[in-house]
């Protein structure tokens, strides 16, 4: 069986460094907020090129701190809107929500998957502060257009980069910004299966304001900048040292593994022909494309699933991501009326693919064979 991801076999190839590191925390004594952490931050900021980064307890509370931090600043207030692509993982709507805030979907564009740009100035209103975008399955939702609407507006851009750690905007005067940098701040999950994996839940946030990382700290430790002093209602959300040192030994990989992540698409994009399977679409050179991490190699077929029990029965593990929108979950009641075509289209047609650095080349050519016979 061909595994969908074989996280076994990617941390083996870095276990004796992991051990290692495991072993020197476990030692210290030292389990919370210590040099594993301030190294971490240190070296995630220097690698996106952001000012502040901090460690959390996770993606969804990267987020849910930067809205809540906003709040605190009196930037938004409760009842506020947050643009947000109708077509992403629930948990970008669940750190809106969780906030009192209100989610204002956007439909995708059906080439990238990501937020369709040109459709949010029709959504802003006297209530709007703050436009989300979500770099989803790996490529970077950007534009010197939505610069221009956030400036117009007066509006926060808050990225969603769980799924595209060392992904690159090129702008039109050759400058380039990794995703974490773009925005005013960006929350980044470091989630086992992600790019950049913990050996358990991590996360962090990136920013170039310093006062938000500050304030995103606190309220991350109970509210607290100075112990037993509480300026904010705050949570309990912080990165273990030791994740914090398995992921300051992973991220030195992290280009490389992205690299061989954009050689397999490169392969899937110029073998699979079966003319049932619609592929991503990228422009250029897809193995030098900075522009995409393939966290996800995503198709789209009408056919998904007798395409899925095909692929099983061919001994090829594959998954959906995501079965249903957040528009249409339970826990949304409210929103499970909207009409949102594009969205309800993808998420009755994707599948995703196997893909990683640990993927072989035959691997790879047997997963082509394999679809191009369906």
């Amino acid at each position: 069986m061909i595994k969908f991801l074989d996280l076994q076999k990617m941390n083996a190839s870095y276990a004796p460094q992991l051990k290692e590191v495991a072993s020197k925390v476990i030692d210290s004594g030292w389990y919370l907020q210590g040099e594993n952490l301030k190294a971490f931050e240190f070296n995630l900021s220097k690698f996106t090129g952001s000012d502040y980064s901090v460690g959390v307890g996770n993606g969804l509370d990267a987020l849910r701190l930067i809205f809540k931090a906003y709040l605190e600043m009196g930037f938004m207030a409760e009842g506020d809107e947050v643009i947000v692509p109708a077509n992403t993982y629930i948990a970008s709507i669940l750190a809106i929500t969780d906030n009192r805030l209100k989610p204002i979907f956007v439909e995708p564009n059906l080439d990238s998957y990501n937020l369709d740009i040109s459709k949010i100035e029709e959504k802003i209103s006297s209530r709007t502060k703050a436009i989300m975008v979500v770099h989803l399955y790996g490529q970077v939702c950007w534009s010197e257009d939505l610069e221009n609407i956030s400036e117009k507006y007066g509006l926060k851009i808050v990225e969603d980069n769980a799924q595209a750690i060392g992904a690159e905007f090129r702008y039109s005067n050759g400058n380039i910004k990794k995703t974490g940098t773009l925005g005013d701040a960006a929350g980044f999950s470091f989630y086992p299966g992600k790019n950049l994996g913990a050996l358990g839940d991590a996360g962090a946030v990136t920013t170039g304001d310093k006062e938000l990382s500050e304030i995103i700290r606190a309220i991350g430790n109970y509210g607290s900048k100075e112990k037993y002093i509480n300026e904010y209602q705050g949570l309990n959300s912080r990165m273990d040292e030791i994740q914090a040192a398995f992921l300051n030994v992973k991220l030195k990989f992290i280009q490389s593994d992205n690299q061989k992540r954009r050689e397999i698409a490169e392969d899937y994009l110029k073998n699979i022909n079966n003319t049932s399977i619609t592929l991503p679409f990228i422009e250029g050179d897809i193995s030098n494309n900075q522009s995409h991490t393939w966290h996800l190699f995503v198709i789209r077929t009408s056919n998904r699933e007798k395409l899925g029990e095909f692929l099983h029965q061919n001994g090829i593990q594959s998954l959906v991501h995501y079965p249903i929108p957040p528009h249409k979950q339970k826990a949304y009641k409210q929103f499970n009326h909207l009409d949102l075509p594009i969205t309800e289209k993808i998420h009755r047609e994707v599948l995703s693919l196997p893909i990683s650095p640990v993927l072989t080349n035959s691997e790879t050519s047997e997963i082509i064979n394999v679809i191009n016979d369906f």
